[in-house]
C-alpha cells in the first residue's frame, strides 16, 4: 500500500500510510473473462522465444505425465474441442491452477474458472449432469464443465465440432462471458496468441501442463473480424494508458487544505524537468472500494493507478507529470510511477489474479517505453525495495507486494525473463528459484507474528550468516538497531532476496552461494541441480582503494552549494548500513543528485539538481545509493543510461 512523504516533503503530511483494513471485500461487476477481455487485446505473445524454446516436445493428444494433462485431453476428446483451444482458454480463465478448491476473490472455480455469478457454473452442470460441488472442486469435473461449455457456444453459433481451432474463434468470444463485442473479441485474440506461442508450467498442485506451440492462423486470418481496441481515447481523454487495456480517470484531489497545506499530491512537469526511473509495485492491503475511495480524499496519499484483481481493469488518478504521495520515500516519490495492485500480500490466490498480471504488464511496458526505463529489478521494484529515505524511517517502510508475488511470471509477461548469462564462475548472480516448487515457511498470516502461513509458492530465498540451513538468518540493523536476528515473518525483509534481484557473488562452497547483502555475506542454498538462482553478467562497484569502508543513502539528493535562495538545503544523511572494503554490489543506474521542491498550493514544483554524482545498487532487498567519488566500478562496460 502506498505510503507519504519522507520528512523531506515541504508539506506536512502524515508519516506514514496505514495499511487498509482486511476484512474489507472486492466488488465485483460481471466474469472475469467478460472483464478481462477489455485488458487483454492486441497483447504480444506473453510467451517469448526463449521461453517456447525450453517448451518440452510433447502433444496434448501425447501428454506430459500428469492427471490434468489428461484430463484436458480426456474433455476436448468427449466435446470434441480442439485441446489447444481448451487449454488455451483455461490458461488466460486460471494458469491451470485450482487452488485446492478455494474460489477466487470473484467466486470462480477451478482451472476453467466457473462461476455462480455468471451462472457458468449452473450452465456447466446441466450439460455434464455433474453436480455443482463436484464442478467447484474437482479439477477433471471442472474441466469437463469448460469444454461442454465451449461445444454448446460452438453448436449454437452453428458451428460443426471438432474442427480446425481457428473455427473455435466465435465459441472462445462466448465463453468471455461479455455483451460487449470488442471485449470478447480481445478475450479470444489473447487465448489464439497463447495457442500459437505455447505455454508450459506446473501448477500449484504439481502437475505438469504443455500448450506445446501451434501455428493457428491468426483469428482475422481465418475470417474472423480483427480485434478492436480496448479503448479509443477521446481528445481530451487525461488516462494516460496503453489502448489495449480498460482504463478509466477517477482523479485524485488536488485541494487546498487547512492554512498552508494541501492534499494529495503535487504538481509538476516531469515530462520536461524531471526523470522518471522508477516504477513501483503496491498492493493495496484493501478492496478496490475501498482503495479508489481513499486516493480521492484530499487529506489522504496517492498514487498513478490502481488495477481490480477480478478482471485487471485500470484506475488513473493522477497525471504521469505531477508527484503521488505513495513510496514513502520522497525522493522515490519524485521519480516513480506508483501502481496499485488490489490484494493482499497474505492471500496471493485470492487477489493476484492472471488478469490483473496481464493488465500490470501491459501498462508497465507502456510506461516503460514512455520513459525510457529499463524492463529490470533495479527499475521495476516493489514497495518492499524502496528504501528509507533516513535512518528512523527504515523500520517503518513497507513490505507489499510480498514474497508471493509472483516476480518470474511478471517479468515473463513483459518480455524480459530471467536467464543466465554467465557461466558457472560469474561474478554475480539473479535470484529465481522456480516459484511453484519453492516453497519456504513464513510466519504472520494470522493474527499472531508466530502463527504459521499457510504453505504457498514463493519467488524469495532465505539468506542465513553460514552455508547451513541451522545457521541463524542475516541480520539488518537499520530495521532492528538492537541486532537481533531477522524472523521467517513473511513481513520481515530483512534475511531475503526476490526473484530478479541480483547481487555479486562472495563465496561459493558446495551447494551454497554466498553473496554480499547489507554488508555482511549472506548464504542461501542454490545446488546444482535445483539452482535458486541463474549465474549473470552484471557491472560491479567496490569501495575506491584506501578506505576502509563507505556509506550507503536512501536518496541522492545534490551537495548544499546546488540549492537556490528560497530552497531548503536538504541534509545528505547516511543510512546505517556500511560497505566495508572488498565488498562489491551490482550497479543500477548513475544520477546527479536530484531534488523536487513543492511547497505552495497551486504552484508547480521545482527541480534542484547538482553536481554530486550517485550509483544505485542492489544494498539488501530494498536499493540504495552511493556516492560515485566513494566508489570504483568493476565488471563490465557502464550502460547507455550513464
Amino acid at each position: 500500500m502506498s505510503g507519504s512523504a519522507d520528512p523531506a516533503r515541504p508539506v506536512r503530511f502524515p508519516e506514514d500510510a496505514l495499511h487498509l483494513p482486511a476484512c474489507l471485500s472486492a466488488t465485483r461487476t460481471g466474469g472475469v473473462a467478460a472483464s478481462a477481455a477489455l485488458l487483454l487485446s492486441s497483447l504480444v505473445p506473453l510467451a517469448t522465444s526463449a521461453h517456447a524454446a525450453h517448451t518440452p516436445a510433447a502433444t496434448v493428444q501425447d501428454p506430459q505425465p500428469g492427471t490434468l494433462q489428461r484430463d484436458f485431453a480426456a474433455a476436448a476428446a468427449r466435446y470434441r474441442v480442439p485441446p489447444s483451444v481448451l487449454l488455451g482458454v483455461s490458461y488466460l480463465q486460471s494458469r491451470w491452477d485450482a487452488h485446492e478448491g478455494a474460489p477466487s476473490v470473484t467466486g470462480g472455480y477451478g482451472p476453467m474458472h466457473l462461476t455462480d455469478g455468471t451462472g457458468t457454473l449452473a450452465r456447466a452442470a446441466a450439460l455434464t449432469g455433474l453436480p455443482a460441488e463436484k464442478l467447484r472442486s474437482d479439477p477433471a469435473a471442472n474441466v469437463l464443465g469448460g469444454a461442454a461449455l465451449l461445444a454448446a457456444a460452438q453448436q449454437q453459433l452453428g458451428r460443426a465440432p471438432g474442427t480446425a481451432p481457428a473455427d473455435w474463434y466465435g465459441a472462445v468470444q462466448r465463453y468471455s462471458g461479455s455483451d460487449d463485442p470488442g471485449a470478447a473479441r480481445a478475450y479470444a485474440d489473447e487465448v489464439y496468441a497463447v495457442i500459437r506461442a505455447g505455454q508450459h508450467r506446473t501448477t500449484d498442485s504439481g502437475q505438469s501442463v504443455t500448450l506445446p506451440a501451434t501455428p493457428a492462423p491468426a483469428p482475422a486470418a481465418a475470417g474472423n473480424a480483427a480485434a478492436a481496441p480496448a479503448r479509443t481515447p477521446a481528445p481530451t481523454d487525461p488516462v494516460e494508458c496503453p489502448a489495449a487495456v480498460s482504463c478509466e480517470w477517477i482523479p485524485a484531489p488536488y485541494k487546498k487544505l487547512e492554512g498552508t497545506d494541501y492534499g494529495n499530491h503535487d504538481l509538476g512537469d516531469r515530462d520536461r524537468d524531471s526523470s522518471i526511473d522508477y516504477l513501483v509495485i503496491h498492493d493495496t492491503e484493501g478492496s478496490w472500494k475501498t482503495s479508489v475511495g481513499l486516493v480521492q480524499r484530499p487529506d489522504y496519499v496517492s498514487w498513478q493507478y490502481t488495477l481490480r484483481s477480478s478482471d485487471g481493469h485500470i484506475a488513473q488518478h493522477v497525471p504521469l507529470k505531477d508527484v503521488a504521495w505513495h513510496a514513502g520515500n520522497w525522493y522515490t516519490n519524485a521519480k516513480s510511477v506508483g501502481l496499485e495492485h488490489e490484494g493482499f500480500l497474505t492471500a496471493p490466490n485470492a487477489w493476484y489474479t492472471e488478469a490483473m498480471y496481464r493488465a500490470s504488464a501491459r501498462l508497465v511496458r507502456h510506461l516503460a517505453a514512455k520513459y525510457d526505463i529499463p524492463l529490470d529489478r533495479l527499475h521495476v521494484i516493489g514497495h518492499d525495495n524502496v528504501p528509507g529515505a533516513l535512518p528512523d524511517a527504515v523500520r517503518g517502510m513497507h513490505t507489499d507486494p510480498g514474497p508471493y508475488w509472483d516476480w518470474a511470471h511478471y517479468f515473463e509477461l513483459l518480455g524480459r525473463p530471467f536467464e543466465a548469462t554467465a557461466g558457472p564462475r560469474s561474478a554475480a548472480v539473479t535470484v529465481r528459484p522456480e516459484y511453484e516448487a519453492y516453497r519456504p515457511p513464513y510466519t504472520g498470516c494470522g493474527k499472531k507474528p508466530a502463527e504459521p502461513c499457510p504453505e504457498h509458492a514463493s519467488g524469495a530465498v532465505r539468506l542465513h550468516t553460514a552455508p547451513d540451513p541451522a545457521a541463524p538468518l542475516v541480520k539488518d540493523i537499520g530495521r532492528r538497531p538492537g541486532g537481533e536476528d531477522s524472523t521467517t515473518g513473511v513481513n520481515d525483509t530483512g534475511a531475503r532476496a526476490s526473484t530478479g534481484q541480483s547481487y555479486a557473488v562472495a563465496e561459493r562452497r558446495g551447494d551454497w552461494t554466498a553473496i554480499w547483502y547489507l554488508g555482511q555475506k549472506a548464504w542461501f542454498l542454490n545446488p546444482a541441480a535445483e539452482p535458486t538462482a541463474v549465474n549473470v553478467r552484471a557491472r560491479l562497484l567496490t569501495p575506491r582503494d584506501g578506505l576502509r569502508d563507505i556509506p550507503v543513502y536512501g536518496r541522492a539528493y545534490p551537495e548544499a552549494s546546488a540549492y537556490p535562495a528560497g530552497v531548503p538545503v536538504q541534509p545528505v544523511v547516511p543510512l546505517a548500513y556500511r560497505i566495508l572494503a572488498g565488498q562489491r554490489y551490482v550497479v543500477g543506474q548513475r544520477t546527479a543528485g536530484e531534488y523536487f521542491y513543492a511547497s505552495e498550493y497551486g504552484k508547480p514544483g521545482r527541480v534542484v539538481r547538482g553536481k554530486e554524482i550517485y550509483y544505485e545498487i542492489q544494498y539488501g532487498h530494498r536499493i540504495g545509493y552511493v556516492k560515485a567519488s566513494d566508489v570504483s566500478l568493476v565488471g563490465r562496460a557502464a550502460d547507455s543510461r550513464d
